[in-house]
């Protein structure tokens, strides 16, 4: 009996080969990730948007297995200090935990959370707790047999005594495609995906989503993989608005990877220049080209 995935991951597999390493998004992102001798790991972060800012972060992590103790620590450009301490099947077996805080020193800003997450064969549950405001928790538990997934979320503000969002998903996983349908935003954002890995090396999904508050129309987005070769492989997606946007990635050696990735409105391509608006971007602009590259040593 294996652990069903957690709820937002009941959509993982389709949501994953329609938004990720698709490299347009970000002109430029770089991400370098060390280990030191002595078990302690880092991890440089870089990107450099379209539009806005250049955003950077340092990560340090220390971790002891024997103990399933774990210390994170980040600093970032926007000069948010963050600290993550898990403790990993120490208080009861299938349960991890976790208590993060963020200090700003220019504003003197605290936060702190508290997030729990209790796996067993079937059943996977996750409570996180925003302590210092409301303080607000939200919780989720999905059940599993069979391929079969059935999943729920809710949000409670304790300072209003109230119900504050509530979500529900079903959906089937099996080695070679999985099919999930989710309701969420107090069952007003409706999403049905599929997800199906048609060989060795191609894979093929689409996703459509309805907002009921919104417009009546159907948002739709088609995606594809195909592996080249041990090292490399191509993405497609195009939505129903005519966005397209392509991706490759090559490993050029042990521990460096390459990222390159190109949006375009394939109903304007006459236009010398032409807005593009994605979903899965964070800004509007014209034809967009990105980067990656990751190091890992």
């Amino acid at each position: 009996m294996s652990v069903p995935p957690a709820f937002s991951d009941i959509s993982k597999t389709s949501n994953d080969l329609v938004n990720k390493d698709f490299y347009h998004i970000a002109a430029a992102k770089i991400d370098v990730k060390s280990k030191a001798p002595n078990g302690v790991s880092f991890n440089v972060k870089g990107t450099s948007t379209h539009e806005g800012p250049t955003s950077a972060s340092v990560e340090a992590k220390y971790a002891d297995p024997p103990t399933g103790l774990s210390l994170t620590q980040t600093w970032t450009t926007a000069n948010v200090l963050s600290t993550k301490l898990e403790l990993d099947n120490n208080f009861a077996k299938g349960l991890k935990a976790e208590a993060l805080t963020d200090f700003v020193p220019s504003s003197q800003k605290f936060g702190a959370k508290l997030n729990l997450y209790f796996k067993q064969p079937n059943f996977n549950a996750r409570a996180f707790f925003d302590v210092l405001k409301g303080p607000v928790a939200n919780v989720d538990a999905v059940l599993g047999r069979d391929g079969f997934l059935v999943g729920g979320e809710a949000g409670y503000d304790v300072q209003k005594a109230a119900i504050t969002k509530y979500s529900l998903a079903v959906g089937y996983t099996a080695a070679e495609y999985s099919a999930a349908i989710t309701a969420t935003s107090s069952l007003s954002v409706f999403a049905a995906s599929y997800y199906h890995k048609v060989n060795s090396q191609a894979e093929a999904g689409a996703k459509a989503t309805w907002d009921s508050k919104g417009s009546n129309n159907v948002g739709m987005e088609v995606a594809g993989k195909y592996r080249l070769d041990p090292t490399s492989f191509a993405k497609a997606k195009i939505n129903d608005r005519g966005i397209a946007a392509f991706a490759y990635n090559v490993k050029l050696r042990p521990g460096v990877t390459v990222g390159l990735g190109l949006s375009l409105d394939t109903q304007n391509l006459n236009e010398a220049a032409h807005k593009i608006v994605d979903r899965s971007a964070t800004s509007i602009d014209k034809q967009q080209v990105g980067t990656s590259f990751e190091f890992e040593g």
